[in-house]
């Protein structure tokens, strides 16, 4: 990566920025004053940590102000548990999320693309090691990039492999990212106190249970890859019923957690839906619940900068702020990759794999040519439930 590319422009926070901005309108909108305006917008931007992620993925210059106009894309990437990078041990990438805004902004998509996805790596050295190359699992481009590095500089450089690993396979050059820490939005559904939403389907937790004392434990114990539950004796595991419920953080995140079969009939494919519903839900319960609460607001946008990692684009606050002025956590439409049915192959020295079908790749080129509602149109069975 060159040091022109490393210097441009200064960060903002970008997925905060969304939920943010809502917030910042609805404090207008009631009569709020501009100067608490500008002391949620300060806030916000304090809260986040702002980072070069896309690197030479991207080719903007930097802007101080900018219109935002035409159609976007931010790739947004999960991790279930922040590493510590204490070992310098690659870690991959949990959840890959990108975030469509069409050209006037209204109606906002996010389609997760299967971890396993089997796709072409493209070649990267990140000063430590080096990568030559080659067909692997989308998720270890994260790794891949991040090899022998710790801290922010392999943050940086996983992330920065990943958006070129999609860029090479969808033609799409993401305008913003961010990394998100799913258990840190525990946090944010403590302050909220909690969070409602629909249940798609019975789900059994592999993850939280209570002994019959009530104490929580560990339901099932898995190998080292986190398969092949087997059941803990004396531990009766959370159960999640199909329909209407108000979760607490805990439940909420084990919720998002579960792909096993044991616990879900489709497995990563509910998994993304579910991670879907639960980001949905906390963005409509933070405007709903937390926006107009002066005494949660401050707490609030603390608690969601501590769960991402941000490089804006070069977009200031009030730019995107005022782009996304209309868009409400409503209007967001989930999709469904390969319609949330299994394509697997078995690759030699890799394992299981997903193969993305063909009419998920011209999902992702409606994507790239801004065509996402003609393809649902087409396609409706990919609208996922949320």
């Amino acid at each position: 990566m060159t040091k022109k590319a490393r210097a441009r422009r200064n960060r903002s926070p970008v997925w905060t920025r969304w939920l943010i901005g809502a917030g910042v309108f609805l404090v207008v909108a009631s009569g709020g004053s501009l100067v608490a305006t500008n002391v949620v917008l300060k806030s916000a931007t304090g809260a986040v940590a702002q980072q070069n992620l896309l690197g030479n993925a991207v080719t903007t210059t930097e802007r101080k102000h900018a219109d935002v106009k035409g159609a976007k894309n931010i790739l947004l990437v999960g991790l279930d548990t922040r590493p510590s990078w204490k070992n310098k041990e690659p870690s991959r990438s949990d959840s890959i999320i990108l975030l469509h805004l069409p050209e006037d902004h209204s109606q906002p998509y996010l389609i997760s693309l299967p971890r396993d996805s089997y796709v072409d790596i493209p070649a990267y050295d990140n000063g430590a090691q080096s990568y030559p190359g080659g067909k692997n699992k989308i998720n270890s481009a994260f790794a891949f990039g991040s090899r022998g590095l710790d801290g922010a500089k392999a943050e940086s450089h996983g992330f920065e492999l990943l958006a070129l690993t999609i860029k090479k396979l969808t033609g799409i050059t993401p305008d913003a990212g961010a990394i998100i820490d799913f258990t840190g939005f525990k946090d944010v559904v403590n302050v909220l106190g909690k969070v409602c939403m629909y249940v798609d389907e019975d789900v059994t937790s592999i993850h939280v249970g209570y002994t019959a004392s009530g104490k929580q434990a560990v339901p099932y114990k898995t190998d080292s890859a986190g398969l092949n539950p087997r059941k803990v004796p004396g531990v009766t595991a959370n159960f999640y019923k199909k329909g209407d419920h108000c979760f607490t953080p805990t439940e909420a995140l084990d919720y998002a957690r579960q792909r096993d079969l044991l616990a879900l009939k489709d497995s990563d494919y509910g998994r993304q839906r579910h991670q879907q519903q639960l980001l949905k839900a906390i963005m409509k319960q933070a405007v709903k619940d937390g926006f107009n609460s002066p005494t949660k607001l401050p707490k609030l946008i603390t608690a969601i900068g501590k769960t991402m990692t941000v490089d804006s684009g070069g977009i200031s606050l009030e730019d995107w702020a005022f782009a996304m002025r209309n868009t409400k956590p409503d209007d967001i439409v989930t999709i469904k990759t390969n319609n949330g049915k299994f394509n697997s192959e078995s690759v030699s020295g890799i394992g299981s794999v997903e193969i993305l079908s063909d009419t998920t790749m011209e999902l992702l080129q409606a994507v790239k040519k801004d065509q996402v509602s003609a393809f649902l149109q087409e396609n409706p069975s990919w609208i996922a439930d949320s």
